[in-house]
C-alpha cells in the first residue's frame, strides 16, 4: 500500500502546464458578469445580445435546411465556408465595395467574428509585432494580441464637452490625429479598427477613417477592421468601410457576424473579407484549428442573404427595419437613463449605449486603494441591490488606463420591450429611494 501511496504522490506533476501564452489572459469579464446576472438580475441589459426573435424568414429557412430532402447540410461541407453561403457574401460585399470578389478566395466564413479575430491575430502577428487597439475597445482584442505573442499599443478616443448642455454623443469622443500617428513605428503590424465601436456606439466619420488609412499606407501597417455592427447605425448616419478607401482593400481584413446582422447571435456564423494574399494566411490557420462551422446554419444565412441582396435598398429589407427598430429603443432608454440622472452618451450605431453614474456614486461608496475601478465595483453592486445588470466601461480599457474612465457602465438596448420598460421601473425605484433620502 505504502508503495502505491509513493508512486501516486511521484506522479503528480510539479512543473506548470499551462503554456506560457496564457499567463496573464486568464480573466473575462463576460465569465464573472454573466455569472453574476443569472444569479442576481431581474432585468439584464449586460451582455450583447438580443432577447428577441431573429427574423422569420431566417428560422424558416433554417428549419427548411434541416428537413429538407439534401441529407448532405448534416454533413461537412468546404472548409473554408459552404459554397452557397460564400457566394452570396462574395456577390453582396462586392457590391458593397464597387469590386469584383472571388467567393473561393476572398472570403472566408469563420465560428462567429470571435473565431475571425482569433485567426487574424494568429496569422500575422508574431512575437514582439506591435498592434494599435484604439480605446475603449472589445475586450477580446487585448488578450488574443498577447496570445500571439504581439505587444498591444493602446489610443484612447478623448471625450470633448458637447456645447449648450446638450447630451454627449458617441461622436464627441475622438482620436487626437498627433497622439495616433505617434503610435505607428517600424513595429507595428497592424491597427484594430471596430467601427461601429462596442462599447461606445461611435461610428467613424470618414475623416477618422482617412488619417488612420494615411498612417496604415505610411508605414504599411495591415487594418483588421471588426465590423459586426455594419447595419446597425442611427439617425442617417453611414457606415463607411476602410477597405474602400484608396490604398486600404490591399491591406484591410474586413471581419463581419450574422449574430449582429441577423440577430441570431447563438448561431455563430461570421466571415472575413480581403485580398487572397491575407486571406491564404487565415485559410492555414481556420483549417488547423475548427475546420468549420454548421453547415445548417451556414445554409440558412446564406438564404437570409439571398433575400437582402434582392431586397437591398428596400423599406422591406431587414438591414433597414432592424436598426429603425432599434433606434427606438435607443431612443426610449435615452430618455429613461437621462430621466433619472444617469447621463447618457448617445450612440450612433451598435446595441450599446454608455452613461454616466457620477450622480448615483453616494450609493456606492469609494473604497480608497481598491484595485477594483470604481464602476466594476458600481455594477457589482447594482446588480445584487437593484437587480440590474449592465457592465463596466473599465472593462473595455487596458489596465494602466481603467482607473481614469471607471465613472462609466454600458448597458444593452437590444431587448423587447417589457425588459426596458423592467429596467425603466428599477431605475424610477431607485431615483424615488434617493429623493425620499
Amino acid at each position: 500500500q505504502n508503495h502505491f501511496l509513493s508512486l501516486s504522490l511521484q506522479a503528480k506533476m510539479s512543473r506548470p502546464v499551462q503554456a506560457r501564452r496564457l499567463e496573464g489572459v486568464d480573466k473575462n469579464v463576460w465569465v464573472e458578469f454573466v455569472k453574476l446576472a443569472a444569479t442576481y438580475s431581474t432585468v439584464n441589459l449586460g451582455q450583447g445580445f438580443p432577447d428577441f426573435s431573429p427574423p422569420d424568414f431566417l428560422k424558416e429557412a433554417f428549419v427548411r435546411a434541416l428537413s429538407r430532402e439534401n441529407h448532405m447540410l448534416h454533413q461537412y461541407t468546404r472548409a473554408f465556408g459552404h459554397p452557397p453561403l460564400v457566394k452570396v457574401l462574395a456577390q453582396f460585399f462586392g457590391k458593397l465595395l464597387g469590386r469584383d470578389l472571388d467567393p473561393m478566395t476572398n472570403v472566408m466564413v469563420t465560428v462567429g467574428a470571435y473565431q475571425a479575430l482569433f485567426c487574424c491575430f494568429q496569422a500575422f502577428v508574431d512575437e514582439g509585432d506591435e498592434v494599435i487597439i484604439i480605446e475603449p475597445f472589445f475586450d477580446c482584442y487585448e488578450p488574443m494580441v498577447k496570445m500571439a505573442g504581439g505587444m498591444p499599443v493602446f489610443v484612447p478616443l478623448r471625450p470633448k464637452a458637447p456645447k449648450d448642455g446638450k447630451l454627449m454623443s458617441s461622436a464627441d469622443w475622438q482620436l487626437d490625429a498627433v497622439e495616433l500617428a505617434s503610435k505607428f513605428s517600424e513595429r507595428t503590424k497592424a491597427i484594430v479598427l471596430n467601427s461601429p465601436n462596442n462599447p461606445l456606439g461611435k461610428v467613424f466619420s470618414r475623416e477618422e477613417l482617412e488619417l488612420i488609412a494615411d498612417l496604415c499606407v505610411k508605414h504599411d501597417v495591415l487594418c483588421i477592421s471588426d465590423e459586426v455592427y455594419e447595419w446597425l447605425v442611427y439617425d442617417r448616419k453611414k457606415h463607411i468601410r476602410i477597405a474602400s478607401l484608396q490604398g486600404m482593400w490591399d491591406r484591410t481584413v474586413i471581419i463581419g457576424s450574422a449574430g449582429k446582422t441577423f440577430s441570431a447571435t447563438g448561431w455563430k456564423v461570421g466571415w472575413t473579407v480581403g485580398p487572397n494574399q491575407l486571406l491564404q494566411h487565415l485559410r492555414t490557420l481556420h483549417q488547423n484549428s475548427v475546420y468549420h462551422c454548421a453547415t445548417v446554419a451556414q445554409e440558412a444565412v446564406a438564404q437570409g442573404f439571398q433575400r437582402e441582396l434582392e431586397l437591398y435598398g428596400k423599406p422591406e429589407s431587414y438591414f433597414i427595419q432592424l436598426p429603425n427598430m432599434l433606434q427606438q429603443k435607443r431612443d426610449w432608454l435615452v430618455q429613461s437613463l437621462d430621466a433619472v440622472g444617469m447621463k447618457p452618451i448617445v450612440p450612433e450605431g451598435t446595441y450599446f449605449l454608455v452613461a454616466d453614474i457620477s450622480k448615483f456614486k453616494s450609493d456606492v461608496p469609494d473604497v480608497p486603494d481598491s484595485d477594483e475601478p470604481y464602476d466594476s465595483r458600481f455594477a457589482k453592486w447594482m446588480v445584487k441591490n437593484k437587480g440590474l445588470a449592465a457592465i463596466p466601461l473599465s472593462a473595455f480599457y487596458c489596465a494602466a488606463h481603467k482607473n481614469n474612465y471607471d465613472h462609466f457602465i454600458r448597458f444593452c438596448f437590444a431587448k423587447e420591450e417589457a425588459t426596458l420598460k423592467a429596467a425603466n421601473d428599477i431605475l424610477q425605484k431607485w431615483k424615488q429611494e434617493k429623493t425620499d433620502l
